[in-house]
């Protein structure tokens, strides 16, 4: 196997400097315990995948949505429950409509409760289950830390806020990047997530045709031929949840694609195409290694994700484990 599959091997020297490192979450957290957790993951999302290319996608993005909003607790996959304090990070507006790759949870979480009741948490399951997605889409492994317990509320106002929107400035994303104690490099690494899956035109329609409260204008970094592409995917009165994909040249594929168009000025969505045209930003310069290197990409995307897997997460007695992944128990 090359480097991009062989990530894990890399990982031991990383986590002795104690970069990523976190006591309370170990790789084999489930080896007596449910030793089956990954391989039951997997079968269940290799399924699913097969019916559904965006599949990995969205559970890739299940994971970012979860961890962004007061850690990595599963809080995204409760639905709305006011009687149990529980407004739903579902309907926040970045998520309303879009958030999708629920049911293939769900069904790993049967599974697993028909084999071990009680021992894994849904938190830990997006973790497992993002790091599958990743690699059955071409991407890198890593040894995924376990270990998390899950929340007991969701709250729809912190997910509007801490969650990135389209047309956040560089200094905007870095912002609620580094709350989370992640860096400009986690920023671009992350932002790779975006070498796959789709995008609604409705987060891009203003960039097209009403670019800073100008009708009829779009965004000048976007490159003139990519732009009517768009525009004709898009129109301005066109419907506003049809999606388009997110890296036109290998829209299902985890690879550098993704930072090969923002040199190229083809980003879709604003927020990923301002890391390369803001001219001066460290990002520029990460943006390139990652666009010449996809082994370097992939080490410092599976780096970032075990980084960001540690967000204030709940361990020990914590939380709880949750018996269905959509309500506190």
């Amino acid at each position: 196997m090359g480097l991009s599959k062989t990530i894990s091997l890399i990982l031991p020297s990383i986590l002795m400097f104690g970069v990523l490192s976190n006591a309370q979450l170990t790789s084999d957290f489930y080896s007596t315990t449910c030793p089956n957790v990954t391989a039951i993951a997997r079968g269940l999302i290799e399924r699913a995948s097969r019916n559904d290319v965006r599949l990995t996608a969205k559970v890739m993005r299940l994971h970012f949505h979860d961890c962004f909003v007061n850690g990595c607790d599963g809080s995204v996959l409760l639905d709305a429950a006011p009687a149990d304090g529980v407004e739903g990070e579902k309907e926040a507006f970045q998520n309303a409509g879009s958030l999708d790759g629920f049911e293939v949870i769900d069904d790993i979480k049967t599974a697993l409760e028909n084999v071990c009741p009680g021992v894994v948490s849904c938190a830990d399951i997006l973790a497992i289950a993002s790091e599958i997605s990743v690699a059955l889409a071409g991407g890198p492994s890593w040894d995924v830390l376990l270990g998390r317990r899950d929340g007991r509320t969701a709250i729809r106002a912190d997910a509007v806020a801490a969650l990135p929107l389209g047309p956040d400035s560089l200094e905007i994303l870095t912002s609620k990047f580094s709350v989370h104690n992640l860096d400009t490099t986690d920023l671009v690494a992350l932002s790779g997530a975006h070498t796959f899956g789709r995008v609604q035109c409705g987060v891009i329609n203003n960039r097209l045709h009403n670019f800073s409260g100008n009708n009829g204008q779009s965004d000048p970094s976007i490159e003139p031929d990519f732009l009517q592409t768009l525009r004709r995917q898009c129109p301005q009165s066109g419907d506003l949840t049809a999606r388009v994909n997110l890296d036109p040249t290998s829209p299902d594929s985890f690879d550098n694609d993704y930072f090969k168009n923002l040199q190229n000025n083809r980003g879709v969505i604003e927020s990923d195409q301002i890391l390369f045209s803001s001219t001066g930003a460290p990002t520029v310069s990460l943006v390139n290694r990652f666009a010449e290197s996809q082994n370097e990409f992939y080490r410092n995307f599976a780096r970032s994700m075990i980084k960001m897997g540690n967000v204030r997460i709940l361990t020990g007695s914590e939380g709880e484990i949750r018996r269905d992944c959509r309500r506190v128990n």
